[in-house]
């Protein structure tokens, strides 16, 4: 992840911000970060962001990110690090933290052992979601 190889063009952003915005029908059980309000918060993060001059980035709604009873959550690449955001405040930290300091929001990272099990899955299922 993030090897660049010589002859690559530059980046056209510096870091993409993906904000899970998939949405399951009410009840499902495994919920959806939509339901639980991601949508607005994207919104939200795009217009902090360019109210904090930040620039060579951009936030990205993505479907399903795989982390659903975790959410809402986010992934910042090149990095590829997660981050819970469940209120505007938390979305100021990240920004703030994360995206213009270069460190990270400790308080709101998702542990890599929180992974979902998806042996049991099976491909029709995936497609399903």
């Amino acid at each position: 992840m993030g090897l660049r190889l010589p002859g690559d063009p530059p980046p056209y952003f510096e870091s993409h911000l993906f904000v899970c915005c998939n949405r399951r029908p009410d009840g499902h059980a495994r919920g959806s970060c939509a339901a639980k309000g991601s949508e607005r918060l994207r919104d939200y993060m795009k217009a902090r962001a360019k109210e904090m001059g930040l620039g060579g980035i951009r936030v990205n709604m993505a479907g399903c990110l795989e982390r659903c009873e975790l959410g809402p959550c986010m992934v910042i690449y090149p990095e590829g690090v997660w981050y819970r955001i469940g209120s505007a405040a938390d979305i100021d930290t990240v920004l703030a933290e994360h995206v213009r300091d270069g460190g990270r929001a400790r308080n709101l990272l998702l542990a890599d052992d929180r992974r979902p099990d998806l042996g049991s899955v099976s491909p029709a299922s995936v497609e399903a979601d």
